[in-house]
C-alpha cells in the first residue's frame, strides 16, 4: 500500500494525474468500485452466524461513533482562530471506505468486508447528516435523504437482499464484479497519494495542532474503542473489522465538504496528508 501511495505521488508530480483527474478517480472509487466490493461481500451462502456477526458489527459501530464524538467534543475545544469543526470532523470520521475496505479485505477477505459494511452504513448516515451540519453549520434535510441514497448504502441494501434471499449472480457477472473489486486497493491508494502530493507536507508537519488531532484520531480514540469492546462480548471478527475501520486516518470527504461549503479545505487536506503518511 505504501508503494502504491508513492506511485500516486509520482503520477501527480509528473503530471500523469491532474487535480481533476484525481477527483475523477476518487469519484470512480467511491461510486463504482467500493459499492461493487461491498455488494460482492454479500454473495455468500446464507448463514445465521454471518447475520449475527453483521448485527454485532452494527452495534459496535454505533458504540465506536459515540466514543469518537464524545472524545472530539470533550478535548477539541472551541477557541478563536482554531478550525474546531474541521478538527472534530477529522477525529470522528475515518477513511473507512478508501482505507478500511482494502485493509480489511487484505486481512480478513470478503467476510471481513461483509462485517465492515455495517460500519460503512453507519458512517454514511452520520457523515451526511451530523458531518454536514458540523462543517456547514446548517441543518439540511436533503443531506439526510442523500445519506440513504449513496451508492454504498444502496450496495448494502441490495447485497443484504441477495444474501437473505439466497440470490447469486451468474458466473460471468460475478467474475466481472471480481475484476472491478480488484481495482479497489490500487486505485484508492493511488488517489490517496495524489491527494497527499497536492499538500504542502513540510508546512503541515510544522503545525502542532495537526499532531494533536492525529494523536486523537490514530491512537486515543482507537484505544478507547478497543477498551470498550473488551467489556462487550461480541463476535471477534466483527470487532476486528470495526476497529480497523475506526483506526483509519481522517476521511477525505472532510476536504471535499470544506470545498463545498467554502471552509478551510487546505487545513483539512493537511490533516489528511499527515495522518495518511503517519499510518503508512
Amino acid at each position: 500500500m505504501l508503494l502504491l501511495i508513492f506511485a500516486g505521488i509520482g503520477c501527480y508530480k509528473s503530471g500523469i494525474i491532474s487535480e481533476n483527474g484525481s477527483k475523477e478517480l476518487s469519484k470512480l472509487v467511491l461510486t463504482v468500485v467500493n459499492p461493487v466490493v461491498i455488494f460482492t461481500a454479500y454473495q455468500k451462502e446464507f448463514k445465521s452466524e454471518l447475520m449475527k456477526g453483521f448485527v454485532s458489527a452494527l452495534i459496535l459501530s454505533v458504540i465506536a461513533y459515540i466514543i469518537a464524538m464524545s472524545v472530539s467534543y470533550l478535548v477539541v475545544r472551541r477557541k478563536e482562530g482554531r478550525e474546531t469543526d474541521i478538527e472534530r470532523f477529522s477525529c470522528i470520521y475515518s477513511n473507512c471506505a478508501f482505507m478500511g475496505i482494502p485493509l480489511v479485505q487484505s486481512i480478513m477477505g470478503y467476510e471481513g468486508v461483509f462485517y465492515l459494511t455495517a460500519f460503512v452504513t453507519v458512517f454514511n448516515i452520520l457523515v451526511w447528516t451530523h458531518g454536514v451540519i458540523q462543517i456547514s453549520g446548517v441543518k439540511n434535510f436533503k443531506s439526510i435523504i442523500k445519506a440513504f441514497t449513496s451508492p454504498s448504502i444502496i450496495a448494502v441494501a441490495a447485497g443484504m437482499i441477495c444474501f437473505v434471499c439466497r440470490l447469486r449472480l451468474p458466473g460471468i457477472i460475478a467474475d466481472s464484479f471480481d475484476f472491478i473489486g480488484a481495482m479497489n486497493t490500487p486505485l484508492a491508494m493511488i488517489v490517496a497519494g495524489a491527494t497527499i502530493a497536492r499538500t504542502n507536507l513540510i508546512k503541515a508537519l510544522k503545525n502542532p495542532r495537526i499532531y494533536y488531532v492525529t494523536l486523537l484520531t490514530l491512537i486515543v480514540i482507537p484505544l478507547l474503542t478497543t477498551a470498550a469492546f473488551r467489556l462487550i462480548p461480541m463476535n471477534e471478527s466483527s470487532e476486528l473489522a470495526v476497529l480497523v475501520a475506526m483506526s483509519a486516518p481522517a476521511a477525505a470527504i472532510c476536504t471535499m465538504q470544506c470545498l463545498n461549503y467554502g471552509k478551510n479545505s487546505l487545513y483539512a487536506s493537511e490533516i489528511f496528508a499527515v495522518q495518511h503518511c503517519s499510518q503508512r
